[in-house]
This record gives C-alpha cells, sequence and structure tokens, in this order.
C-alpha cells in the first residue's frame, strides 16, 4: 500500500437495547505524514471487555489506549513484530492491574488491531472480534475465532452442525487480561489493492448479522451509513451485546482507478453470472422452438415436424437439470462454506458481497415492520424525508436496481430508527419519574404521498 493510497474510514459503538452500559472500544491511529507512515502505518482496533459491573469497560479501554501508544513507541523492529509486543504488554497492564483490585479479578477483553503499511496488511488478535476483508465480489474473515465453537470445528471431532447446535457461541478460549501470558495471532503480510475493505467489529455484530449481509452493505454503502446500518439490524434482531463497528477503505491512488464492487463476470443484484444468462437463453430459445414443433407434429400434414421438436424439448429438459444441478451444488457449497473454517491459515471463512433480492427484501420487511411500528406508537420521524427515500428505495426495487435500492432502503431505515431511539428515551424517562408518555400526532401519510 502507497502512502498516496488515502483511506476512507468510519466507527461507530453501539450500547445495544438490553446492556446497562457500553464495554466496546476502538482506536483509530492515522499516520500524519509520509514518514510516519512508513515506519508504522495506519493502525485501527477494536476490543470487546468482560467482567461485571465497570471492570470490562475498563479492560477493553486499556486496550484501546495501551496498544496503540505501545506500538508506536516500540523501535527497531518490524510492524507485526511491534505489534504483537504491543499486545503482550497490553496483556500485562491488565493483568496486573487486575490483581490490585480484588473486584477487577480475572477482568479481560478481547482485542483484534489492523495495520494498514507500505508491506501490506497486519492482523493482531486475541478473542472473537473479528477482521474482514472485502474485495471482488466475496468478504473473507482474516482472524480465528479463538472461542470453543472454532476450536471444536479445527479439531475435527465434531461436524460443524452439531457444533453450532450444542455448543455455546459465546464461550471464549483466549482473551488479554486473565492470564499473565497469552498467545497472539499475528496474520499477514496480506496484500493491499485499491478498492479494498476491511471491516473490524465486535462480536455483538457478527452473532446477529451474517457474513454476506456484512460483506454486501460494507461494499454498498458509504463506510458511515454501513457502520450506522449494520448497527440498525444488530439491534432490530435484539440488540443482545455492544455494538462496534469500524470500516475503512483503500482508495486508490490519484492517478488510478478503483475497481471494488462485484467479481467478473457479475451483474448487480445477483451473483448471476454471463454463462447462466447464456445457459437460460438457450433454455429458452429450445422451449420456443421445441413446444411449437411438437405440436404441429402431431397434425397428419406435419409428421415430419414430431421428432425434431421432441429432440428439441429433450435437449431442453436436459439442460434445466443439468443447470438444476448446478444450481443446487453451489447452494450446498455456500451453506458448507458459511459453517466449515479453513485451519491453513487465513482467510478462515468467506462468503459472496451481492445486493441480491432476497437481501433488498429482508430490509423492506424491516422497514415495513418498523414504519408500521412508528406510525401505532407515534414516534418522531422525519415523514418528508422518509417518503422521499422510500419513493426511491421502492422504485429501484421494482426496476430490479438492488443496490440502488439497498442503499435507500439504508437511509429509510436509519430515519425510522431515529424515531426508535427517540421514543425509547421518552419512554424510559416516563418511567422514571412516573409520567405518562408524552403523546404526539399520527402523521397522515407515512409515504409522503
Amino acid at each position: 500500500m502507497q502512502w498516496e493510497q488515502k483511506v476512507e474510514f468510519a466507527a461507530k459503538s453501539d450500547i445495544g437495547f438490553r446492556r446497562q452500559n457500553n464495554q466496546d472500544a476502538y482506536g483509530i491511529h492515522i499516520a500524519p505524514d509520509k514518514s510516519a507512515y512508513l515506519q508504522k502505518g495506519h493502525l485501527f482496533l477494536v476490543a470487546d471487555g468482560m467482567g461485571g459491573h465497570a471492570v470490562g469497560e475498563l479492560a477493553s479501554k486499556m486496550a484501546a489506549d495501551t496498544i496503540p501508544h505501545t506500538y508506536h513507541k516500540l523501535k527497531n523492529c518490524s510492524m507485526d513484530e511491534a505489534l504483537e509486543k504491543a499486545i503482550l504488554e497490553t496483556n500485562t497492564a491488565i493483568n496486573d492491574r487486575g490483581r490490585q483490585n480484588q473486584d477487577f479479578l480475572r477482568m479481560g477483553t478481547t482485542c483484534t488491531a489492523l495495520i494498514l503499511s507500505p508491506d501490506g496488511a497486519f492482523a493482531g488478535h486475541v478473542g472473537d472480534s473479528r477482521l474482514y476483508r472485502i474485495r471482488a465480489g466475496r468478504i473473507d474473515q482474516l482472524t480465528f475465532d479463538h472461542s470453543l465453537q472454532w476450536e471444536l470445528l479445527k479439531q475435527g471431532t465434531m461436524s460443524a452442525e452439531e457444533i453450532f447446535l450444542y455448543e455455546p457461541r459465546n464461550v471464549i478460549t483466549r482473551c488479554l487480561g486473565p492470564e499473565p501470558q497469552v498467545a497472539v495471532d499475528i496474520e499477514g503480510a496480506h496484500e493491499v489493492l485499491p478498492g479494498d475493505i476491511y471491516l473490524l467489529c465486535s462480536d455483538g455484530l457478527t452473532s446477529l448479522v451474517g457474513d454476506n449481509e456484512i460483506g454486501t452493505i460494507a461494499n454498498e454503502l458509504p463506510p458511515s451509513e454501513a457502520c450506522q446500518l449494520l448497527i440498525h439490524l444488530a439491534n432490530l434482531r435484539g440488540g443482545s451485546d455492544n455494538i462496534t463497528v469500524v470500516i475503512v477503505q483503500v482508495n486508490a491512488p490519484s492517478d488510478e482507478l478503483s475497481m471494488p464492487g462485484a467479481a467478473p463476470g457479475e451483474v448487480e443484484g445477483g451473483g448471476i453470472t454471463w454463462l447462466w444468462g447464456v445457459g437460460l437463453s438457450v433454455l429458452a430459445v429450445l422451449l420456443i422452438v421445441g413446444i411449437p414443433l411438437t405440436l404441429m407434429g402431431m397434425k397428419p400434414n406435419f409428421n415430419n415436424l414430431r421428432i425434431p421438436g421432441l429432440l428439441l424439448l429433450g435437449l431442453a429438459g436436459l439442460q434445466a437439470t443439468l443447470m438444476g444441478w448446478a444450481w443446487w451444488r453451489k447452494y450446498r457449497n455456500s451453506i458448507e462454506d458459511s459453517m466449515a473454517i479453513s485451519t491453513a491459515g487465513g482467510p478462515y471463512r468467506s462468503a459472496p458481497t451481492n445486493a441480491t433480492r432476497q437481501l433488498v427484501g429482508q430490509l423492506a420487511t424491516i422497514e415495513h415492520d418498523l414504519q408500521q411500528s412508528a406510525m401505532e406508537e407515534s414516534w418522531n420521524v422525519d415523514w418528508k424525508a422518509y417518503g422521499a427515500d422510500y419513493r426511491e428505495a421502492k422504485s429501484n426495487l421494482e426496476r430490479h436496481q438492488f443496490s440502488r435500492s439497498l442503499r435507500s432502503f439504508g437511509k429509510v431505515i436509519d430515519n425510522l430508527m431515529s424515531g426508535l431511539h427517540s421514543h425509547r428515551r421518552s419512554m424510559a424517562h416516563a418511567a422514571k419519574w412516573g409520567l405518562p408518555p408524552r403523546e404526539r400526532s399520527v402523521p397522515t401519510d407515512s409515504n409522503g404521498d
């Protein structure tokens, strides 16, 4: 990665819907000049604290503060060596702090750090917070979850279905703080290409939002909007934990063009390659020609057309069977890929990032349910802005412009979620002081028509 390749980034952290405090933390440290970049690169970090009261919050804050400070202080060692030493020293600091106070004993935090540098991308990792890379229509998980489920998958003694069905997902096997010593995973260097998108997050996101959803949203939306929509989705699916997302997009040098998005052969909305398009076209031609020939061949004067018609229909049936088999195999492989992990080094898991009708349809359903609640409970929503974005989202969906529709639905959901958060604060205030919630007038036309 060159100094001229500027990065666009955003970060958001949310308490969620069920927690009393936010035990997540993040850090962003952009090199101020070329010299600093060549020496240390850019550093991004996410930490997810664990422990009662404010203990987890303290541990994650120590990680977010200490790792960058120590990393930039270390001299005469490579970037990956400096990152590992910084994480190890931070583990010692958190462990020492925990042993000084009985209430802080065995406090801990996960840590996932990313360095973007002239030598490539490096990751330092302990715990189950994750680092992803989105590139050319795929999302790759570059870190290995230090969790019970993933360790069992690595051992290979149980099937993926058994592990994810019967073993708890929130049991981690490694983190910073509880023990004096900890093993740190250092990944990389990974090549950095123009258009690459890197995403760091806590498990408050990944426990509720799938890899393909994460990758597609991060790929289609600007970093700030993508962070917000991902947090909205996690909250709308329960919001059972704190949610933190950091997204970094690598821009091309000024004299080059960035090439993010779909892989060659794919079109917007669907993972439908040109090969599938040709196959469907040929199948249509066989049916369009074969059916009339067969029907005409059933008449006495056209018996000579029956055999060619039946032959064409037979070829159509064979092609339909082969295409169905290919689709089933692709679907089965995608399901297996979503559960399988690589144990030979990253990427550990991959998924496609296509703005499909299915994904946009899910957002449309979420939007509809939110809109109904907003109307029934009189949320304070900017209905004029809502109406404009909603009409654009529906219009793009009807025209099969799924990427544009996704972006519009993201704006609509953000508008409604602002009303929901305002409503929740109002209800909490009313409950605290024993007051009736403030009523608002219900708009007569939520679609802005």
